[in-house]
């Protein structure tokens, strides 16, 4: 499961003091946590870890967008490690053009259905908002 590989690779940053990549990942495992103690029946897929991670990484980036603003770049640079952390866990995203060519190939371009099709069939692998950008521009 991709829960166990984030947990080794949280040691692995301890054994090597890498103190941001220890930050990026406890934070994820935390949610898990957390998570889990809220429902400990329900069993929590990678599809759904991996949608906690990618909002991690929005936070970091929003967080980097702030620390920039602020003239403070020791800070955002700081934040890019943890975020450099995480993204090797999140596969690789569609590209517009690909999404272009899904939502094409669909029986039915309305918003309601594009979006039901991406969030069912390529949960994890996709930006939401991207597909909603290109679906409307078609």
């Amino acid at each position: 499961m991709l829960i166990d590989e984030i947990k080794k690779a949280n040691m692995e940053a301890m054994k090597a003091h890498d103190q941001a990549s220890r930050s990026a990942y406890s934070a994820v495992i935390s949610r898990y946590q957390i998570l889990k103690s809220k429902d400990p029946a329900k069993e929590i897929s990678d599809a759904d870890l991996l949608s906690m991670i990618q909002k991690v990484v929005k936070e970091l980036d929003e967080e980097i967008d702030s620390f920039q603003k602020a003239n403070r770049p020791e800070q955002a640079l700081e934040v890019q490690k943890q975020k450099d952390a995480l993204k090797r866990f999140i596969p690789a995203q569609l590209s517009e053009e690909e999404i272009k060519e899904i939502i094409l190939s669909l029986p039915d371009h309305s918003i309601p259905f594009v979006m039901k099709h991406f969030s069912a069939n390529y949960k994890g692998k996709v930006d939401m908002a991207l597909v909603s950008k290109v679906a409307k521009s078609l």
